[in-house]
């Protein structure tokens, strides 16, 4: 009997989770069984506050806890299980990684999901919040599937392809806008268009990510270009690619077109 699909997202951020596979979750959300828990390594109370947001940054953990729950209402599909580890945003590289690793291994056992997604060694922005949190899931990962039962049949990194990267910066350039730069944290870091693994079309369900990035009104400024609209956003939400961190795409095999093809 097939497993039913069920798949981990552990990421640092509220609105880490808003992109990537928020449009796989709207594809998969009525398979029978389907399951999804979400793990957010800081509720990120040291972020940016956007223009006529009314929060303080004493309160903008609290306010972005908020937002993270309002997203998942907006896009339509709750997590089943929405957990907080409580680090201080902007220090979680600074923690101790065999804690970190626990924490998170002990959900993943917990939970057993058949896919487990998060960063790869770049964090997409080179965040080192970003780059630690992947770091222990990649870890957490490996060690789990040690343990024999179900799940656990795929890791995969969330990416931006190269040629997204470029053709995304030759639209700032055009617009005014500084290029990103993949030397500088915070900046988009892309991957080799051939190291991607898994591409979804996620047209059909782009205006359910996009409701849910909306949600995210206190990191609107640093989600999105400056001079992005609605539509663009929705463009951006059309695609989701992945790089599979393990098992490996054998060389020469087809792209996937699905988180859980061929599970």
């Amino acid at each position: 009997m097939n497993e039913p699909h069920s798949l981990a997202v552990v990421v640092a951020h509220p609105d880490d989770d808003a992109y990537g596979c928020a449009g796989s979750i709207a594809l998969h959300e009525k398979d029978e069984g389907f399951r999804f828990c979400l793990v957010l390594a800081t509720d990120g109370g040291a972020g940016q506050i956007s223009a006529g947001v009314p929060t303080t940054p004493d309160a903008l953990g609290a306010w972005r806890r908020r937002e993270s729950a309002n997203a998942w209402r907006a896009h339509g599909r709750i997590p089943d299980r929405h957990e907080w580890l409580d680090y201080a945003d902007g220090r979680v590289a600074e923690a101790d990684f065999e804690e970190l690793v626990g924490r998170i291994l002990e959900v993943l056992l917990e939970e057993r999901p058949q896919v487990v997604a998060t960063f790869g060694p770049d964090g997409i922005t080179g965040h080192r919040d970003h780059i630690a949190v992947g770091r222990a899931t990649d870890e957490a990962f490996h060690r789990a599937r040690q343990t024999p039962g179900p799940g656990f049949r795929r890791l995969v990194h969330g990416a931006m392809r190269a040629s997204t990267f470029e053709r995304w910066n030759l639209r700032r350039q055009r617009e005014g806008l500084a290029p990103w730069d993949p030397t500088v944290e915070y900046h988009l870091r892309p991957v080799p268009d051939e190291s991607i693994d898994i591409e979804v079309d996620t047209r059909q369900v782009a205006h359910r990510v996009l409701a849910g990035l909306l949600e995210h009104k206190s990191q609107r400024d640093v989600l999105v270009d400056p001079a992005m609209d609605e539509r663009r956003w929705a463009t951006m939400a059309s695609r989701e690619s992945t790089v599979m961190a393990w098992p490996g795409r054998p060389p020469g095999s087809p792209l996937l077109t699905d988180l859980f093809e061929g599970l």
